[in-house]
């Protein structure tokens, strides 16, 4: 089974492979498979499409420089934490933890726009 890391997580793949079956059959079983990721990616890049608007590089940016205000703020907010030298308050944690949420949100959504353009489910404007 292989995986695929992304940012923060790690997502299986199970996708059966059969090894015990006539090569005739193998062949017709890809041919279906490939017909279903196909129709899996005309899907996406239809309703992808129509949900998101037209990119254009600027959008990238301006999705990028959120995403590292936030990775900014959840540091720096840790390092503001930390130098007291007192045991983190359950407020602190909260803060915290909020922080770090925004930023790995931003950040796989940053990620998960970028793999719909490198699929073609969307394009950018040039």
């Amino acid at each position: 089974m292989s995986t695929i890391q992304t940012s923060s997580y790690r997502r299986q793949r199970d996708h059966f492979e059969p090894q015990d079956i006539d090569p005739q059959e193998q062949r017709r079983l890809r041919g279906l498979l490939e017909q279903i990721d196909y129709a899996a990616f005309v899907a996406n890049r239809e309703v992808i499409g129509h949900a998101l608007p037209k990119l254009d590089p600027a959008m990238f940016q301006r999705l990028a420089v959120m995403t590292a205000g936030a990775r900014a703020k959840w540091v720096s907010e840790a390092l503001r934490q930390s130098e007291s030298g007192a045991p983190a308050t359950p407020d602190q944690i909260a803060r915290l933890t909020a922080a770090r949420t925004a930023y790995e949100e931003l950040a796989e959504a940053y990620e998960g726009l970028r793999r719909m353009v490198e699929r073609g489910y969307l394009s950018i404007k040039t």
